[in-house]
């Protein structure tokens, strides 16, 4: 209940310090809050990575059955043209950026649950990278798929594989390009367990 409580007091502070809305504006929208807080509470005790008292723990997995979990993730890099010319000409000083960073993509998706507090250590069976090139942006594509036979999905670890190899270029980049942008990271598609199947 205190969950509740507090995020009712920070929308009242919103409406009556940050609104230009009239004072009867306000206590319809107090109202509107008042008719949905059972619906919020109820949304909030769905939270798997908190106990009954909000405390944060790892989600318990030892009941669950184990399945084929896959899960395809993927993230661009925006660089300039001089940055992409030196990658496919291999002429970066730091030596072969995509190859390192196919490196870097499969080492951050075994690492996930040592960098996100909540994963747990899993036993991947399978890390497979692609990288794009994309010369009218111009950058890259990286696209991550993880895989495993387990009790817990490998969203996580695709994600984390995908974030770490986009960081590696714009590392192994940025004495040419310190203006890289990193977008679009995101879940394309999982497959197995409880929840189902997703495709973006």
């Amino acid at each position: 209940m205190k969950k509740v409580n507090s995020f009712k007091t920070k929308i009242v502070n919103e409406i009556f310090f940050t609104s230009s809305k009239s004072f009867v504006d306000c206590n319809i929208m107090l109202k509107y809050l008042d008719n949905h807080l059972e619906t919020f509470q109820r949304n909030s005790v769905n939270l798997t990575h908190l106990d009954e008292e909000n405390k944060p723990k790892m989600v318990d997995v030892s009941d669950k059955e184990d399945t084929t979990r896959i899960a395809v993730a993927s993230g661009m890099i925006e660089v300039t043209p001089e940055a992409y010319d030196a990658v496919i000409a291999n002429t970066a000083k730091k030596g072969p950026v995509l190859q390192t960073a196919v490196i870097a993509a499969i080492q951050g998706a075994k690492q996930t649950s040592t960098l996100i507090p909540m994963c747990h250590p899993l036993m991947l069976t399978s890390v497979k990278t692609d990288i794009e090139e994309l010369p009218e942006l111009p950058g890259f594509k990286l696209t991550v798929t993880a895989k495993l036979k387990g009790q817990t999905g490998v969203e996580m670890e695709a994600l984390t594989g995908v974030s770490i190899g986009l960081l590696t270029i714009y590392d192994m980049l940025k004495a040419i390009d310190k203006g890289m942008v990193i977008r679009n990271i995101q879940l394309e598609e999982k497959s197995g367990g409880k929840s189902g199947d997703f495709r973006r």
